[in-house]
């Protein structure tokens, strides 16, 4: 069996290949993925449906984040993988002042090299008055950074948020999608607790596994299990209320927590009607099975409120 960390490492690449296999159907438009993984096996219509959640949910929240902050922003996303958002958000002229990515260094070395390789990539990674530093794991521009670190380890996150050129003072939001979870929870919340203690204004958007304690979550869990992923963290996944815990009680002021059903139910209804038609889904039961299992999570500590609540996507 191979060790955790190549395990967790590996989840990198199914995930990449899944969001691909439903961008290719159009559930959502991503112009860089492309770069990052070829084309792999298509996924069922569940899994296409649930990253489309995932990933239109947290879209929708960062952007509720920017239109709060109104002023450049500082983002963090922990566990990055292979993720594109940089690209995306510098494409559409998001007012982004510094944004740090932070994986394990097989995962950033092979970013690195991705990175390198496609200029449409390298050429966004600092402005035209910029240089790029380029190590065989790390990247630094003069507003991305790829660096290779665990997160988990308060220490090393630190000196790499500082040679990255973190500023405390700026309003930053962190993210992390199943993430945390594969992580020792007493290092995750000492983390977290390093975090709330050092940033002026901060937020934490976290997607992650939920109600892992009935038979569907024991399944899942043997799943991730048999293929190498020690799930270390799955004691903040028991329920909403756990996952609310971790962050108030490493001095977060606020955390609300989303299951995906409810996230999905506030989705935009006519672009829900659009993504069902993509692919014919016999019945919704194991979609809402998965979807009871994953949640979203957002915590602030001296950070303006954005949230689903209360809203009107149309």
């Amino acid at each position: 069996m191979m060790n955790g960390d190549e395990g967790v490492q590996n989840t990198n690449d199914d995930a990449t290949a899944c969001k691909l296999s439903a961008v290719k159907l159009g559930y959502w438009s991503d112009p860089y993925l492309s770069l990052m993984v070829k084309s792999g096996v298509k996924r069922a219509p569940e899994i296409h449906l649930g990253y489309y959640a995932r990933v239109t949910g947290f879209r929708y929240l960062i952007d509720k984040f920017f239109d709060a902050c109104d002023t450049k922003v500082q983002m963090i996303n922990l566990g990055a993988g292979f993720d594109t958002l940089y690209w995306k958000l510098i494409g559409e002229g998001k007012p982004v002042k510094n944004f740090i990515e932070v994986d394990f260094s097989g995962v950033t070395a092979r970013k690195c090299y991705l990175i390198k390789r496609h200029k449409e990539l390298l050429a966004q990674v600092a402005d035209s008055e910029g240089e790029v530093r380029l190590s065989k794991t790390d990247l630094h521009g003069n507003r991305y950074h790829l660096v290779a670190a665990d997160f988990s380890n308060k220490e090393n996150l630190k000196e790499k948020l500082e040679e990255s050129e973190v500023d405390y003072q700026c309003p930053t939001l962190v993210m992390a999608e199943c993430a945390l979870v594969y992580a020792d929870s007493a290092k995750v919340d000492q983390m977290l607790e390093f975090l709330s203690s050092s940033f002026s204004s901060i937020a934490f958007i976290n997607y992650e596994q939920l109600n892992m304690n009935d038979r569907f979550g024991s399944v899942m869990l043997e799943n991730l299990m048999s293929r190498g992923c020690q799930l270390s963290g799955v004691s903040a996944c028991k329920d909403s209320s756990a996952q609310i815990s971790r962050f108030t009680r490493a001095g977060w002021g606020t955390a609300t927590c989303w299951n995906m059903n409810e996230v999905y139910s506030l989705l935009p209804q006519q672009d829900i009607q659009r993504v069902e038609r993509i692919e014919f889904l016999d019945e919704k039961e194991l979609l809402q099975q998965l979807f009871h299992h994953y949640c979203i999570t957002v915590a602030r500590k001296n950070s303006p409120n954005f949230n689903f609540d209360s809203i009107n996507f149309d």
